[in-house]
């Protein structure tokens, strides 16, 4: 068996993400879309042409495979991939690069992702200060399906990002303006918002 394993894993059906703990410390929200497009038995499709249509695919079922992985039930019929932990961990770890390609590569075929027109937005976190630098990003563009786009709701997303987000973009450590105005964590995200993410203290953690 392999270091590497996950603790907990909790599959959100109503936002259509898999919630993925690792035993290195590592955790992710990882879309069903995602999970989908990036099938290990889709992989030559993805690469040259690339699954489309799978916006609002969700997930049915999780079946354990031994010690080492799971086999992904979708709800549109596609059950012969499984996903080994160091393959989820992988995903993990390259989503954004991974998800950014697949864009492009949708964007090279003409294909248009309806994911807007259906409720889902999309917004930019912009980290601010010694945030920017401890976190290694100034800028963050994700997507939040209809019924979670509040403010939690898209700290929630960069949290389960790998290293520090979850630890430095803690509810009691940010404060978020929106528009140059101050913004609760209830406050309900418009399509194209630019967020900005304050660190409450002047300096980074170990820094003081």
């Amino acid at each position: 068996m392999s270091d590497l394993f996950p603790t907990d894993i909790t599959l959100h059906k109503k936002s259509r993400v898999l919630d993925i703990s690792f035993s290195d410390g590592q955790r992710f929200a990882l879309p069903c879309e995602y999970l989908r497009v990036f099938s290990r038995a889709a992989d030559h499709r993805t690469l040259t042409s690339p699954v489309t249509g799978k916006e609002r695919v969700n997930i049915q079922r999780l079946e354990p495979q031994g010690d080492y992985g799971v086999r992904i039930h979708f709800d549109d019929g596609h059950d012969t991939a499984i996903y080994s932990f160091e393959t989820l961990h992988e995903l993990g770890r390259n989503y954004q690069a991974n998800w950014a390609g697949y864009l492009r590569r949708l964007d090279q075929i003409g294909y248009q992702r309806p994911a807007a027109h259906e409720g889902a937005i999309s917004v930019t976190m912009l980290p601010f200060a010694w945030l920017a630098r401890v976190l290694g990003s100034d800028e963050e563009v994700i997507e939040l399906p209809a019924g979670e786009q509040t403010v939690a709701d898209a700290l929630a997303v960069l949290r389960g990002k790998p290293g520090r987000w979850a630890e430095l973009l803690r509810d009691d450590a940010v404060e978020i303006e929106i528009n140059d105005m101050a913004a609760a964590l209830d406050t309900r995200l418009e399509h194209l918002d630019q967020v900005i993410v304050l660190p409450k203290s002047p300096t980074a953690p170990g820094n003081e």
